[in-house]
């Protein structure tokens, strides 16, 4: 893998044949000993899984055989031996599922074009779907990032891509309006609430915004409640946005943070204060539709003056593998595409993202029935709109000003294609859907992201 200095450290990614040899030559015969008969079929996968693992030891290598296919555009061929590979998972063919993936192997590449790249991790994904979750190659394979990987991983794609930056802008424009309109009675007050705050990366625009509306003498009161995964993660978010604060001695900053899972109480808020409830990125994060019902219920109890929606466009469906990988790949393969108009194919920064944010997100998806009560559930703009209607609440027109900073944000943020609105041919894109009440980022023909506002019946 990339060092911090661009080099590749071999120990993390081809320790597999230590692994092999020191934990199948005396670990798998104790094994034998205790249940030769009930594991013969699981011993038998697992020696398959190992040649796969050991050609996938040497992917990385990229030597002239894979430049010269990059070159001549043979990326169909790695799309077809993925689709025969995962549907013979799904069919329970395990020895065309290990022969085709065996295929590919031989000719991904994390350091190759964007085909190879994303092909690399929907193998490790598919890998780990023919293994049982006690495996240790399955440990191995699924290996989660350290949290300071996934951070930095996070902050590099936020600098170069407008993926997220596009969804932070679109709500914050919203917030911004709903807070303006009502100015004259919100006794200068407004409170976020954000269900999934993370790193907290949302809201320096923000203060930004407001500041330019205040001064000292008639400062702006701005309080975030940010519910976060864990309370490190949470204390790391309040320094940054308080160190932020500190710019503007016009605004009056405050911030609670809450675990999330943390039971939902009824908040403290002041009167008349505009509150706008943050739901960008968390509705997909809940694992059942109770569980969506139970937010949007609490949401709605809460009176906000605005609730922004931000979600990834697909419908990935926790209980069906093979849709979900259709959805995945073409999700996944627009994503990488993405990159290539971000950053060269030898950059660091790059190989981090992969790794570390986008590879770790498609292992996930593809093995995430293996643990039901984490599966996110990824839906298209039309199911959500039927859920929050259901709920009570009423789809916001977009604004011209929303629409104009989604055109200029990819204006600035693209460095290498041009950019394309509706109806036109070309890299990153601006759809405005639902008759003006959603705004999308695409890609080419693939819709990313939908940005939506609402409020409540």
């Amino acid at each position: 893998m990339f060092d911090m200095e661009g080099t590749i450290d071999e120990e993390d990614f081809l320790s597999l044949r230590l692994a092999i040899v020191t934990d199948s030559g005396r670990e798998v015969k104790r094994k034998r000993k205790r249940r030769e008969s009930a594991d013969s079929s699981e011993s038998f996968e697992e020696g398959k899984i190992f040649s796969l693992l050991q050609v996938r030891e040497q992917m990385i290598k990229v030597d002239q055989r894979r430049k010269e296919m990059a070159e001549d555009g043979k990326g169909l061929q790695l799309i077809h031996l993925l689709l025969i590979s995962a549907t013979s998972i799904n069919d329970n063919k395990i020895n065309t599922a290990v022969e085709n993936l065996y295929d590919l192997y031989q000719n991904v590449s994390l350091t190759g074009d964007s085909v190879q790249r994303v092909a690399a991790y929907f193998a490790d994904g598919l890998i780990a779907r023919l293994l049982t979750r006690k495996s240790p190659f399955y440990d191995m394979i699924m290996k989660t990032p350290t949290p300071e990987e996934e951070f930095l991983a996070f902050t590099e794609l936020y600098k170069v891509s407008p993926f997220y930056q596009f969804a932070h802008f679109t709500a914050n424009q919203a917030i911004l309006e709903a807070f303006e309109r009502e100015e004259q009675n919100n006794n200068r007050s407004l409170h976020v609430i954000d269900f999934d705050i993370s790193y907290g990366f949302q809201w320096p625009s923000l203060m930004q915004s407001l500041s330019e509306n205040a001064t000292i003498s008639n400062r702006i009161s701005l309080k975030i409640t940010g519910f976060g995964r864990n309370l490190e993660e949470l204390q790391g978010t309040e320094a940054r946005l308080l160190s932020f604060a500190k710019s503007f001695r016009n605004l009056v900053f405050e911030f609670h943070g809450l675990v999330r899972g943390s039971k939902l109480v009824k908040l403290k808020k002041k009167k008349n204060e505009t509150v706008a409830v943050n739901l960008v990125f968390h509705l997909n994060s809940l694992n059942s539709f109770s569980k969506i019902s139970e937010t949007l219920k609490y949401v709605h109890s809460l009176n906000p003056s605005i609730v922004l929606l931000v979600e990834q466009e697909g419908s990935r469906s926790p209980h069906n593998f093979l849709s979900r990988f259709m959805e995945s790949l073409h999700y996944f393969a627009a994503l990488f595409d993405t990159l290539d108009d971000c950053l060269p194919l030898d950059s660091a920064e790059r190989f981090r993202i992969e790794k570390n944010h986008l590879g770790k997100e498609i292992k996930y998806v593809m093995n995430s029935d293996k643990e039901n009560e984490n599966s996110p559930r990824f839906e298209k703009m039309e199911t959500w709109k039927g859920r929050m209607e259901n709920h009570g609440f009423s789809g916001l027109k977009q604004s011209s000003k929303s629409i104009m900073q989604a055109k200029l944000l990819l204006k600035i943020r693209s460095h290498c294609s041009a950019i394309y609105f509706d109806g036109e041919n070309g890299g990153f894109r601006v759809f405005e859907r639902d008759d003006e009440k959603a705004i999308s980022l695409g890609w080419q023909e693939k819709l990313l992201l939908t940005a939506s506002s609402w409020c409540c019946v």
